[in-house]
């Protein structure tokens, strides 16, 4: 499975990079779906994303839930401003926050 945004840093790490908007995210997914994690906690870095629209977040919870479906837990780890803004205005930090990686410094709520 390869994807320029999409990089597996190791077998419970990968980074996502760029935009993750309405324009990237539809060719963006139909790679992640492929995706089979291979460990119970899987961290996703969000440390080089540029920029993230909703089309973006709703992405990364169905990838959160794709895992889930596969017994892996996926943490989001350097979670943009942006990212957090929209989890707030669309009133999902409950369902986010044990997703969020409080280690860097992020908190989502």
């Amino acid at each position: 499975m390869t994807h320029p945004q999409w990089q597996m840093v190791n077998s419970a790490i990968a980074k996502l990079t760029g935009a993750l908007d309405r324009d990237k995210v539809p060719l963006l997914w139909q790679t992640l779906q492929q995706w089979q994690p291979e460990t119970e906690q899987f961290e996703v870095s969000l440390q080089n994303v540029e920029r993230i629209d909703s089309a973006g977040m709703v992405m990364l919870i169905h990838l959160i839930e794709h895992a889930k479906k596969r017994n892996c837990h996926i943490m989001l780890s350097f979670v943009p401003e942006e990212l957090r803004t929209l989890i707030q205005l669309s009133n999902i930090e409950e369902l986010m926050s044990q997703h969020i990686q409080i280690s860097n410094g992020v908190n989502c709520g």
